[in-house]
Protein backbone atom coordinates (compact mmCIF):
# COMPACT_ATOMS: atom_id res chain seq x y z
CA UNK A 1 0.00 0.00 0.00
CA UNK A 2 1.60 3.39 -1.23
CA UNK A 3 -0.80 5.34 1.17
CA UNK A 4 -1.97 4.69 4.59
CA UNK A 5 -3.78 5.99 7.69
CA UNK A 6 -2.50 4.47 11.35
CA UNK A 7 -4.66 4.07 14.01
CA UNK A 8 -3.33 7.06 15.59
CA UNK A 9 -4.31 9.22 12.12
CA UNK A 10 -0.72 9.89 11.24
CA UNK A 11 -1.25 10.02 7.59
CA UNK A 12 2.02 8.32 5.70
CA UNK A 13 2.80 8.43 1.63
CA UNK A 14 4.95 5.41 0.42
CA UNK A 15 6.69 4.11 -2.33
CA UNK A 16 4.72 5.64 -5.69
CA UNK A 17 2.51 8.48 -3.57
CA UNK A 18 5.54 9.78 -1.68
CA UNK A 19 7.66 10.50 -4.89
CA UNK A 20 4.28 12.07 -6.47
CA UNK A 21 3.67 13.91 -3.15
CA UNK A 22 7.34 15.19 -3.76
CA UNK A 23 6.81 16.48 -7.41
CA UNK A 24 3.63 18.00 -5.73
CA UNK A 25 6.04 19.64 -2.93
CA UNK A 26 8.54 20.62 -5.29
CA UNK A 27 5.70 22.53 -7.36
CA UNK A 28 4.49 24.25 -4.48
CA UNK A 29 7.79 25.48 -2.96
CA UNK A 30 9.10 27.06 -6.48
CA UNK A 31 5.65 29.40 -6.42
CA UNK A 32 6.84 30.32 -2.51
CA UNK A 33 3.14 28.09 -1.45
CA UNK A 34 5.45 26.29 1.00
CA UNK A 35 7.92 27.32 4.33
CA UNK A 36 11.13 25.10 4.27
CA UNK A 37 12.09 24.25 8.19
CA UNK A 38 15.17 22.44 8.22
CA UNK A 39 16.95 20.54 10.81
CA UNK A 40 20.47 19.15 11.61
CA UNK A 41 19.64 16.10 9.86
CA UNK A 42 20.42 17.46 6.33
CA UNK A 43 24.44 17.99 7.60
CA UNK A 44 24.75 13.84 7.20
CA UNK A 45 24.02 15.10 3.53
CA UNK A 46 27.20 16.10 3.14
CA UNK A 47 29.19 13.36 4.99
CA UNK A 48 28.25 10.22 7.27
CA UNK A 49 30.13 11.66 10.13
CA UNK A 50 29.72 15.57 10.13
CA UNK A 51 32.76 17.70 10.87
CA UNK A 52 29.73 19.64 13.83
CA UNK A 53 27.64 17.50 15.86
CA UNK A 54 24.21 16.45 14.06
CA UNK A 55 22.27 16.20 17.18
CA UNK A 56 21.14 17.70 20.80
CA UNK A 57 23.21 14.82 22.23
CA UNK A 58 26.16 14.94 19.84
CA UNK A 59 26.76 18.64 21.38
CA UNK A 60 26.06 17.44 25.21
CA UNK A 61 28.76 15.04 24.22
CA UNK A 62 31.02 18.31 22.50
CA UNK A 63 30.30 19.79 25.65
CA UNK A 64 31.45 17.22 28.19
CA UNK A 65 34.44 16.76 26.61
CA UNK A 66 35.42 20.97 27.61
CA UNK A 67 33.72 20.43 31.22
CA UNK A 68 32.36 17.19 32.44
CA UNK A 69 28.30 17.22 33.79
CA UNK A 70 26.92 15.45 36.09
CA UNK A 71 26.27 11.69 34.83
CA UNK A 72 22.45 12.35 35.69
CA UNK A 73 22.55 15.02 33.14
CA UNK A 74 25.24 13.93 30.79
CA UNK A 75 23.47 13.37 27.33
CA UNK A 76 20.99 16.44 28.19
CA UNK A 77 22.39 19.39 25.95
CA UNK A 78 19.84 21.40 27.51
CA UNK A 79 20.99 20.37 31.05
CA UNK A 80 24.39 20.50 30.28
CA UNK A 81 25.09 24.00 28.76
CA UNK A 82 23.11 25.03 32.18
CA UNK A 83 25.77 23.43 34.03
CA UNK A 84 28.17 25.00 32.25
CA UNK A 85 26.83 28.58 32.52
CA UNK A 86 26.24 28.23 36.04
CA UNK A 87 29.91 26.63 36.79
CA UNK A 88 31.89 28.79 34.23
CA UNK A 89 30.09 31.91 33.34
CA UNK A 90 27.95 32.51 29.79
CA UNK A 91 31.09 33.79 28.41
CA UNK A 92 32.53 30.36 28.35
CA UNK A 93 29.55 29.01 26.91
CA UNK A 94 29.10 30.74 24.27
CA UNK A 95 32.66 29.96 23.11
CA UNK A 96 32.76 27.00 23.42
CA UNK A 97 29.49 26.53 21.41
CA UNK A 98 31.74 28.78 19.04
CA UNK A 99 34.30 26.12 19.01
CA UNK A 100 32.41 23.41 18.52
CA UNK A 101 30.28 25.04 15.60
CA UNK A 102 33.79 26.80 13.94
CA UNK A 103 34.11 24.59 10.76
CA UNK A 104 32.19 25.84 8.34
CA UNK A 105 30.10 23.05 6.13
CA UNK A 106 29.54 22.96 2.49
CA UNK A 107 25.32 23.62 1.77
CA UNK A 108 23.99 21.05 -0.04
CA UNK A 109 22.24 20.41 -3.04
CA UNK A 110 18.89 21.79 -1.46
CA UNK A 111 20.13 24.13 0.19
CA UNK A 112 21.37 25.97 -2.53
CA UNK A 113 17.90 25.39 -4.30
CA UNK A 114 16.00 26.65 -1.40
CA UNK A 115 18.54 29.88 -2.20
CA UNK A 116 17.54 30.20 -5.47
CA UNK A 117 13.70 30.37 -4.98
CA UNK A 118 11.57 33.23 -4.27
CA UNK A 119 10.83 32.21 -0.69
CA UNK A 120 9.82 34.31 1.56
CA UNK A 121 10.66 32.42 4.77
CA UNK A 122 13.26 29.53 5.46
CA UNK A 123 13.74 28.39 9.14
CA UNK A 124 16.88 26.84 10.03
CA UNK A 125 16.47 25.34 13.53
CA UNK A 126 20.11 24.00 13.44
CA UNK A 127 23.41 26.19 14.72
CA UNK A 128 25.38 25.54 11.77
CA UNK A 129 24.68 28.44 9.45
CA UNK A 130 24.54 26.29 6.31
CA UNK A 131 21.49 27.59 5.09
CA UNK A 132 22.38 31.30 5.52
CA UNK A 133 26.09 30.27 3.54
CA UNK A 134 24.14 28.89 0.79
CA UNK A 135 21.99 32.29 0.55
CA UNK A 136 25.08 34.31 0.76
CA UNK A 137 26.99 31.92 -2.04
CA UNK A 138 23.83 33.85 -4.83
CA UNK A 139 24.71 36.92 -3.95
CA UNK A 140 21.67 37.97 -2.81
CA UNK A 141 21.18 41.41 -0.82
CA UNK A 142 17.66 40.84 -0.55
CA UNK A 143 17.22 38.71 2.61
CA UNK A 144 17.52 39.08 6.41
CA UNK A 145 18.27 36.94 8.88
CA UNK A 146 16.59 37.00 12.29
CA UNK A 147 18.27 35.11 15.00
CA UNK A 148 16.74 33.55 18.49
CA UNK A 149 19.30 35.83 21.00
CA UNK A 150 19.48 34.77 25.06
CA UNK A 151 17.95 37.00 26.76
CA UNK A 152 21.42 36.78 29.65
CA UNK A 153 23.60 39.24 27.74
CA UNK A 154 20.78 41.20 26.96
CA UNK A 155 17.99 44.31 28.88
CA UNK A 156 14.77 45.03 27.99
CA UNK A 157 12.18 43.11 26.31
CA UNK A 158 14.51 41.88 22.97
CA UNK A 159 14.18 38.25 21.76
CA UNK A 160 15.67 38.67 18.44
CA UNK A 161 18.70 40.67 16.51
CA UNK A 162 18.44 40.73 12.71
CA UNK A 163 21.61 40.65 9.99
CA UNK A 164 22.40 40.94 6.20
CA UNK A 165 24.26 38.02 4.80
CA UNK A 166 27.72 40.28 5.14
CA UNK A 167 27.19 39.68 9.17
CA UNK A 168 25.86 43.68 9.38
CA UNK A 169 23.72 44.06 12.43
CA UNK A 170 20.27 45.36 11.15
CA UNK A 171 17.52 47.14 12.63
CA UNK A 172 14.20 44.86 13.84
CA UNK A 173 11.71 44.36 11.18
CA UNK A 174 13.60 45.55 7.90
CA UNK A 175 11.69 43.88 5.28
CA UNK A 176 13.54 41.42 2.65
CA UNK A 177 12.22 39.24 -0.30
CA UNK A 178 13.42 36.41 1.85
CA UNK A 179 13.59 36.34 5.90
CA UNK A 180 15.79 33.61 6.95
CA UNK A 181 14.86 32.50 10.44
CA UNK A 182 17.17 30.52 12.85
CA UNK A 183 14.82 30.48 16.31
CA UNK A 184 17.85 28.68 18.37
CA UNK A 185 20.29 31.43 17.47
CA UNK A 186 23.58 30.47 15.08
CA UNK A 187 27.06 30.54 14.93
CA UNK A 188 27.24 33.15 12.32
CA UNK A 189 27.87 35.91 12.09
CA UNK A 190 27.48 36.82 15.94
CA UNK A 191 27.90 33.39 17.94
CA UNK A 192 24.01 33.67 19.57
CA UNK A 193 23.16 30.89 20.67
CA UNK A 194 19.75 29.47 22.84
CA UNK A 195 21.00 26.85 24.39
CA UNK A 196 21.02 25.83 28.07
CA UNK A 197 17.83 25.80 30.33
CA UNK A 198 17.59 29.01 31.40
CA UNK A 199 17.57 30.77 27.84
CA UNK A 200 14.51 28.52 27.43
CA UNK A 201 12.50 28.97 30.38
CA UNK A 202 12.66 32.69 29.20
CA UNK A 203 11.46 32.15 26.45
CA UNK A 204 9.03 29.58 26.66
CA UNK A 205 6.93 31.43 29.55
CA UNK A 206 6.18 33.96 26.38
CA UNK A 207 5.86 31.80 23.81
CA UNK A 208 2.63 30.29 24.08
CA UNK A 209 1.60 34.16 23.14
CA UNK A 210 3.79 34.17 20.69
CA UNK A 211 5.60 37.22 22.06
CA UNK A 212 9.15 35.27 21.46
CA UNK A 213 8.26 35.18 17.34
CA UNK A 214 9.13 37.98 14.93
CA UNK A 215 5.76 39.51 13.26
CA UNK A 216 7.15 39.00 9.98
CA UNK A 217 7.37 35.39 10.67
CA UNK A 218 3.91 35.30 12.34
CA UNK A 219 2.67 37.39 9.09
CA UNK A 220 4.48 35.31 6.53
CA UNK A 221 3.60 31.88 7.96
CA UNK A 222 -0.58 32.28 7.94
CA UNK A 223 -1.47 31.53 4.48
CA UNK A 224 1.48 29.07 3.96
CA UNK A 225 1.95 25.52 4.85
CA UNK A 226 5.27 23.89 6.76
CA UNK A 227 7.55 21.12 5.17
CA UNK A 228 9.55 19.53 7.98
CA UNK A 229 13.55 18.18 6.38
CA UNK A 230 16.19 17.25 8.05
CA UNK A 231 14.53 17.47 11.34
CA UNK A 232 13.56 15.00 14.73
CA UNK A 233 11.15 15.67 17.18
CA UNK A 234 12.11 12.79 20.10
CA UNK A 235 12.75 15.68 22.69
CA UNK A 236 10.17 17.66 24.28
CA UNK A 237 11.43 20.68 23.36
CA UNK A 238 11.87 20.48 20.05
CA UNK A 239 8.21 19.33 19.78
CA UNK A 240 7.35 22.38 21.72
CA UNK A 241 9.39 24.75 19.61
CA UNK A 242 7.79 23.55 16.51
CA UNK A 243 4.51 23.25 17.32
CA UNK A 244 4.44 27.30 18.54
CA UNK A 245 6.10 27.96 15.17
CA UNK A 246 3.71 26.27 13.18
CA UNK A 247 0.97 27.44 15.09
CA UNK A 248 -2.05 29.36 12.87
CA UNK A 249 -0.11 28.65 9.48
CA UNK A 250 -2.37 27.43 6.67
CA UNK A 251 -1.07 24.27 6.00
CA UNK A 252 -0.59 21.65 4.48
CA UNK A 253 2.10 20.64 6.82
CA UNK A 254 4.72 17.66 5.96
CA UNK A 255 7.79 15.90 6.72
CA UNK A 256 10.35 13.55 5.21
CA UNK A 257 11.55 10.73 7.94
CA UNK A 258 11.98 7.15 7.58
CA UNK A 259 8.95 5.44 9.67
CA UNK A 260 10.56 2.70 11.00
CA UNK A 261 12.69 5.06 13.11
CA UNK A 262 9.64 7.01 14.75
CA UNK A 263 9.21 7.17 18.18
CA UNK A 264 5.83 7.24 19.99
CA UNK A 265 6.08 10.41 20.98
CA UNK A 266 6.81 11.41 17.52
CA UNK A 267 4.06 9.60 15.86
CA UNK A 268 1.71 11.67 18.25
CA UNK A 269 3.04 14.94 17.44
CA UNK A 270 3.42 14.26 13.94
CA UNK A 271 -0.73 12.96 14.05
CA UNK A 272 -1.55 15.33 17.01
CA UNK A 273 0.07 18.34 14.30
CA UNK A 274 -1.98 16.92 11.00
CA UNK A 275 1.75 16.30 9.58
CA UNK A 276 1.69 14.10 6.53
CA UNK A 277 4.74 11.96 6.90
CA UNK A 278 7.05 10.98 3.30
CA UNK A 279 8.28 8.31 4.59
CA UNK A 280 11.74 7.92 2.29
CA UNK A 281 15.13 8.09 3.16
CA UNK A 282 16.02 11.58 3.15
CA UNK A 283 19.02 11.46 0.93
CA UNK A 284 16.36 10.26 -1.93
CA UNK A 285 13.94 12.72 -1.03
CA UNK A 286 16.56 15.70 -1.20
CA UNK A 287 17.52 14.10 -4.97
CA UNK A 288 14.10 14.40 -5.89
CA UNK A 289 13.53 17.69 -5.01
CA UNK A 290 16.62 19.28 -6.11
CA UNK A 291 18.29 17.06 -8.63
Amino acid sequence: MNTILTSDRLVIFRNFDAERRLDLLKEVLATDGIVPYLGPGLLRLSSAQPTIPHTPEAVAAALNLRATAPSRIRTNMWSVAQFIEQRRHRRTLQAWMAEIFAAPVSPTMLHAWFATLPLSLIIDSWYDGTMRAALAETGRTDVVEIQGITRANEFGDIWTKSYDLSGTELELGRAARTVLYTPHGSVRPAANFLVSDSDYVEVLTEIDIQTPIPEVVQDRRTNRGLFFVGCRFDDQMLRTYARQIMKRSHGPRIAVIDAATLTKNERRFLAANAITLIDMPIAEAVARLAG
